[in-house]
C-alpha cells in the first residue's frame, strides 16, 4: 500500500525506552501509526500477503540448509491477546514453517531441570518462525510475584536470560519480543464476555481474577523485566493491546521487518534445470 499508516518503523515506534514507566503505558494508544480500525483491517490483508511471502522464503532457505530462524516472544497478562496474535497473525502463513510453544505451569519433569531447559527444547530450527506464547520470562514474572522461589534465585535470571538470547542471536535466531499490555477495564470487559458466552467458557480461568488482584506486583515485575532485558540484540517492544486490531497490525509489521532484515532470496536449484525440463518433456 502506498501509505501503510506507519509514520516511522514499527520497531522504532514500539521499542521499549529506558525511563518509561509501565504504570504510564497508554494501552489504547497506536504509537507511530495514524490509521483507524477500518484502515488497519485492510492493511492486515496486504501486509499478511507480504508476511506470507517472506515466511515462504525463510522456509525454502531452511530446506536448503540455511540455519537462520525468527522467534516471536509474546508476553502479557491474561486477555492481553496473545492467542489472537497466534490465530490472526501467525495464522496468515504456512503452518508447516511455524513452531509454536506455550509455557504454562512447569511439569514435574521440567521442574527437575534448570528453568531454561524447557525453553531450549522449543527454539525454532532453521527456516522456521517460532512462537512462544509466554516464555522464559515467566520465571521473572509469575515466579517472582507468587514468591515461588526466593529473590536470590530469580534475581540472577535476568542476566542468564540475556546471555541465552545473545547465544540465540549468534546462532542465527532473530528474536522479536513483544510485551502486550491491556488496561484493567478492558481486561474486565473481556473476562465478562467469556462468562456471558458459552462458546467462551473454555477460555475462562477463575485464577485470572486472582492474577488481576496482583496487578501492582506485576507492574513492578514487568518494569524490571523490560528495564533489565531489553538489549540491543533482543529489544522489547511494547504493544498497547486494548485495540486488538492495532496489536495485530503492530506484531505483523515487526515480523515483516525482522524477516526483511534477513535479506533472503530464493535458494538456487541443486539440480540441472535444463536436464530436468528435458526429462519431463519426454516423460
Amino acid at each position: 500500500m502506498a501509505n501503510d499508516g506507519w509514520q516511522t518503523s514499527a520497531s522504532e515506534a514500539l521499542r521499549w525506552r529506558p525511563g518509561t514507566q509501565v504504570s504510564e503505558i497508554d494501552t489504547s494508544a497506536r504509537p507511530g501509526f495514524d490509521g483507524d480500525k477500518q484502515f488497519g483491517e485492510r492493511l492486515m490483508v496486504a501486509r499478511g500477503e507480504r508476511l506470507s511471502q517472506l515466511q515462504e522464503l525463510l522456509y525454502a532457505n531452511g530446506r536448503a540448509g540455511d540455519h537462520r530462524s525468527v522467534l516471536l516472544v509474546l508476553q502479557g497478562m491474561d486477555t492481553a491477546g496473545k492467542g489472537g496474535i497466534v490465530r490472526h497473525v501467525i495464522g496468515m502463513v504456512d503452518p508447516q514453517g511455524v513452531h509454536t510453544a506455550s509455557f504454562g505451569k512447569p511439569t514435574p519433569e521440567e521442574l527437575a531441570h534448570d528453568f531454561l531447559w524447557r525453553i531450549h527444547r522449543q527454539v525454532p530450527k532453521g527456516g522456521q518462525i517460532g512462537v512462544f506464547d509466554r516464555s522464559q520470562y515467566e520465571d521473572v514474572l509469575v515466579v517472582r510475584v507468587h514468591e515461588l522461589v526466593p529473590q536470590s534465585v530469580w534475581e540472577p535470571r535476568y542476566e542468564i536470560i540475556n546471555s541465552f538470547e545473545e547465544d540465540l542471536a549468534s546462532s542465527g535466531v532473530t528474536v522479536v519480543k513483544c510485551a502486550m499490555f491491556v488496561s484493567l477495564d478492558e481486561q474486565k470487559q473481556r473476562l465478562a464476555e467469556r462468562l456471558d458466552r458459552p462458546d467462551k467458557f473454555w477460555k475462562y480461568n477463575p485464577g485470572d481474577l486472582d492474577e488481576r488482584s496482583l496487578w501492582p506486583q506485576y507492574q513492578q515485575a514487568y518494569q524490571d523485566m523490560l528495564d533489565r532485558t531489553s538489549t540491543d540484540g533482543a529489544p522489547w517492544h511494547v504493544i498497547p493491546a486494548d485495540r486488538k486490531w492495532f496489536a495485530r497490525v503492530a506484531v505483523t509489521e515487526l515480523l515483516i521487518e525482522a524477516l526483511e532484515g534477513l535479506d533472503l532470496d530464493w535458494p538456487p536449484a541443486d539440480f540441472d534445470v535444463d536436464a530436468e525440463k528435458a526429462r519431463l518433456a519426454g516423460a
